[in-house]
């Protein structure tokens, strides 16, 4: 069987949407799996929506990567879209078409063709994701270097061609899961400006005709199908092969922070996709770690202890399920500053996202660091709610206590990984998080349940504050603790409904 390319696909008899040419308007840093679910995507549902035909051109950011193998598709990959939207189960079929073909800039060849795609007249975007390490200032790189090590060095080599070539500024859209992404690479381009010695005029360029985002993505992309036996089903049923095959949630929400005329020149708003160009992602920021986050570290440790394992049986289960609704729409809703119908609807796809059929998202895998997790993703709920109803949110004080439980039920040893505790249930498991918190819960493992409640919350390097000045907050944590200790974390969970 022959893999994916314009020729194979046609000869498949696929009646899918397919534009197998246009003008290259995107040059994006990146070309795995997130991207390609996720942004191009976008642009592809574009193309054929609103007809804004366009192509994306993917560079890779490292020495190694796809761009033979993309190359020899001829851009083309099949992307499978699977979850549940609005209750229903969902796996949709689309061959993304938008991407005309990959550079390796670390290559002679490869560099002289970014530069050539520079100075294009038809560019009109950058979109980058080179992870959370990707946007760094490295002084180490020079303006000769063909390429620069560092993204924003390259990226900083393209911006100057195509100043020197006289063509107009370009919209950089930056998706790397760093906070201020777009204003981080931004200042990055600026300290290359410094360091290389380029000119003024430049740099007025860099600032005034060309447009640096920071946006919110959120989608989960696994990415591939491991199952042997699903592959080939698939690759029978396609009528080709495909190893660039991808695999993301249905849901997807990229938040843009831009000017207003950045919402009509992208295509997206017209395409009938949830990008919304918002003067600031920061409350969009909140939204996903308050609720989405939020959620993950409010129920996943009370629930593994009381015997599940994966998230989705968790959101089968009307007790657990119901906590973490509750606790969302209850008490982190009207702490968050955007309007509730927004706030209501992103929420409400929280459960069907945690209940996608085809994801086994483990509830050890999310445990990993739950103290940081609890002061980031939950505390402020808590706080905040505090503060606005002047009582104590129910669920998010049992969501604390079952974090303490999570710690310090049947501890066993200290190890090298972590601390092993001794589930309810009689199995071990392994809690991993920063050395000097495991250390603080095993120093403590013989207190009393008061006397470590006491330990945990008055430990402000781990909360930044003593949380016994919360007035009733130790005491209903307490009780909480009690119960999960006498009757089970569900048990718990039951009480807050």
């Amino acid at each position: 069987m022959e893999k994916l390319n314009y020729r194979v696909l046609k000869e498949s008899g696929y009646k899918g949407y397919v534009l197998p040419s246009a003008p290259e308007k995107v040059m994006q840093f990146g070309e795995g799996n997130f991207l390609r679910a996720f942004v191009d995507y976008w642009f592809d549902v574009s193309n054929e929506k609103v007809g804004w035909n366009g192509k994306c051109v993917l560079v890779q950011p490292i020495a190694t990567g796809l761009t033979d193998l993309i190359n020899e598709q001829e851009g083309l990959y099949t992307l499978y879209l699977r979850g549940r939207e609005n209750g229903q189960k969902v796996d949709k079929k689309r061959v993304i078409s938008s991407v005309s073909r990959a550079i390796n800039p670390y290559t002679p060849k490869g560099f002289t063709q970014l530069l050539e795609l520079s100075v294009s007249d038809d560019l009109e975007y950058v979109v980058s994701n080179t992870t959370e390490a990707g946007i760094v200032f490295d002084p180490s790189c020079a303006l000769m270097d063909r390429p620069a090590s560092s993204f924003p060095g390259k990226l900083t080599q393209v911006l100057y061609t195509r100043w020197q070539a006289g063509k107009d500024g370009l919209v950089i859209l930056s998706c790397e899961l760093i906070d201020n992404n777009g204003k981080e690479l931004k200042k990055c381009v600026e300290q290359y400006i410094d360091l290389w010695g380029l000119d003024d005029s430049f740099r007025n360029y860099v600032e005034n005709d060309c447009t640096f985002c920071s946006t919110l993505v959120d989608r989960i992309v696994p990415g591939r199908i491991r199952d042997a036996a699903e592959v080939a089903s698939l690759d029978e049923a396609n009528g080709y092969t495909d190893p660039l095959t991808d695999v993301g949630e249905v849901f997807g929400v990229w938040n843009i922070e831009g000017p207003e005329w950045l919402a009509e020149k992208l295509p997206f708003r017209a395409a009938g996709l949830n990008c919304p160009v918002v003067p600031d992602v920061t409350p969009y920021k909140k939204r996903k770690v308050r609720i989405l986050n939020g959620a993950h570290t409010g129920f996943v440790p009370g629930a593994y202890l009381a015997g599940f394992d994966i998230v989705r049986d968790c959101m089968q289960d009307k007790t657990v399920c119901g906590f973490m609704n509750k606790m969302l729409h209850e008490e982190v809703i009207p702490t968050l500053p955007l309007p509730k119908d927004d706030l209501e609807s992103f929420a409400a796809a929280v459960e069907d996202r945690f209940n996608n059929p085809f994801i086994n998202h483990e509830l050890m895998s999310i445990s990993l660091n739950s103290t940081s997790k609890w002061r980031a993703r939950n505390l402020p709920s808590l706080l905040e709610y505090v503060e606005l109803k002047k009582t104590l949110p129910q669920c998010l004080v049992t969501s604390f206590a079952a974090y303490v439980a999570f710690y310090s039920t049947g501890v066993k040893r200290l190890e090298d990984r972590g601390l092993v505790c001794t589930r309810p249930r009689g199995n071990e498991y392994l809690c991993m998080d920063d050395r000097w918190a495991l250390e603080f819960y095993w120093e403590h493992r013989a207190d009393t349940d008061p006397a470590l409640l006491r330990a945990v919350m008055t430990n402000e390097r781990m909360w930044g504050q003593d949380l016994t000045a919360i007035p009733g907050f130790e005491k209903a944590a307490l009780e909480a603790l009690r119960v999960i200790r006498s009757e089970g974390a569900k048990a718990a969970f039951a009480r807050c409904l």
